[in-house]
């Protein structure tokens, strides 16, 4: 975890020129040094754990990242060194609780595909619309399918929607409200309160898959406070009938 969060200031202080410029040949040789360590350790994973280390998601993750990085900085495939950032995403396989938090994630991708599917009718049916009835005065907004959609999505987003789309469409088409409102109140209000409703359930069933410590603990102690009853319990009935006998 130390040598990640140092690689992730290097990769920052490389953006910055006035940094980068005067600690150019230490940063690279910082950035290469970190690199190293990051492949000894996949080294030692795979020596460890063998035909099983792409059995572990993370594992293979750690593993395409460090891949990444190996790629020479010259040729065609140069742009992909910029995703030498991603190696900073190697948090998330060292830190427990964040890994509970992408699990989370992971778990509600059906769910969050269900909504994607139903955003996508949504918003294909309003641009259809929005095309017929604004395309002609306002081409640029609404001349096409792609262009309705790409505007409708900005004011799904509420940026500029009212006075940089709405009220415009409104001075020609003073109505144009009774089309955008319903619009913001389908995909603003309903569609993506779905996304946080799907992914707050999948992350609350991920914590209760979580095995609760204070819990067990409880357990243990009501079930052992249970036998101490049950066995006080039969010694006084032992004591009884031992009373009885010797009155006999």
């Amino acid at each position: 975890m130390f040598f990640i969060i140092i690689n992730a200031i290097v990769l920052g202080l490389e953006t910055v020129p006035v940094i980068n410029n005067q600690l150019s040949t230490s940063l690279h040789i910082i950035d290469s040094v970190l690199l190293y360590i990051f492949t000894i350790e996949l080294s030692a994973r795979f020596i460890v754990y063998r035909q099983r280390f792409f059995h572990d998601p993370w594992r293979c993750f750690d593993f395409i990242v460090v891949a990444i990085s190996w790629i020479p900085s010259s040729g065609g495939l140069s742009v992909l060194r910029a995703l030498r950032a991603l190696r900073i995403l190697r948090l998330v396989s060292v830190v427990p609780s964040l890994r509970r938090v992408v699990g989370g994630l992971i778990s509600a991708l059906p769910g969050m595909g269900s909504i994607t599917v139903l955003m996508f009718l949504v918003f294909y049916v309003f641009s259809v619309m929005a095309t017929n009835l604004f395309g002609q005065v306002f081409p640029e907004w609404f001349g096409d399918l792609g262009a309705s959609a790409y505007t409708l999505f900005q004011i799904m987003t509420l940026e500029s929607w009212s006075m940089g789309i709405v009220r415009p469409v409104m001075t020609e088409f003073p109505y144009a409200w009774a089309f955008f409102l319903p619009f913001i109140l389908c995909t603003t209000f309903t569609v993506l309160n779905l996304f946080i409703g799907v992914i707050v359930a999948a992350m609350q069933a991920a914590d209760d898959t979580q095995p609760d410590a204070g819990a067990g603990t409880s357990d243990q102690i009501k079930l052992t406070n249970e036998k101490l009853n049950a066995l006080l319990s039969e010694l006084h009935a032992l004591r009884r009938e031992v009373s009885e006998l010797k009155k006999g």
